[in-house]
């Protein structure tokens, strides 16, 4: 509340008595809340490397690289990988229950070396995985010579 107490000599002193509890309430709710929700925003939107449909800078017409509508996808999955380049399908299963990561990195270069011209790949992966398996294969797959990835959100199906 607020009240001014007169004082003698006709100085007026403000005495103020704020109440910051419901503030600080609703400060709290508000960052819990932009925490919860960021996450959730920017998995759908990680986007690494120049995008091969982006806008355009000229007004040549851009013709898309060879191959680029072959599907290319890398899923992160508990049993392992899985690799599924146009309708081929490649899995490269858990050994002793880690990742085969060396595997999966002479996969991806035989991919390269068969299709030189692709350079976006897919990742997708499961719900109950670390995100450090999905940036482990992000890293594989830039090491294998696909810089343009992209991040399915779906999951690995």
């Amino acid at each position: 509340m607020a009240s001014f107490d007169t004082g003698s000599g006709g100085s007026r002193n403000p005495n103020f008595e704020l109440n910051l509890v419901p503030f600080i309430d609703l400060m709290s709710v508000l960052i819990t809340f932009l925490l919860i929700t960021a996450v959730w925003t920017q998995v759908s939107m990680i986007q690494i490397g120049s995008s091969l449909y982006g806008k355009q800078t000229s007004e040549e017409p851009v013709e898309p690289p060879p191959l680029a509508d072959l599907p290319f996808r890398l899923d992160v999955k508990n049993a392992g990988y899985r690799i599924i380049i146009g309708k081929e399908t490649l899995e490269v299963p858990k050994q002793a229950g880690i990742f085969d990561d060396e595997t999966l990195l002479a996969r991806l270069q035989q991919i390269k070396e068969k299709y030189p011209e692709k350079l976006d790949a897919v990742i997708t992966m499961e719900d109950d995985i670390f995100y450090e398996k999905l940036i482990n294969g992000m890293d594989l797959l830039i090491q294998a010579g696909f810089p343009s990835i992209s991040v399915a959100t779906g999951g690995a199906q």
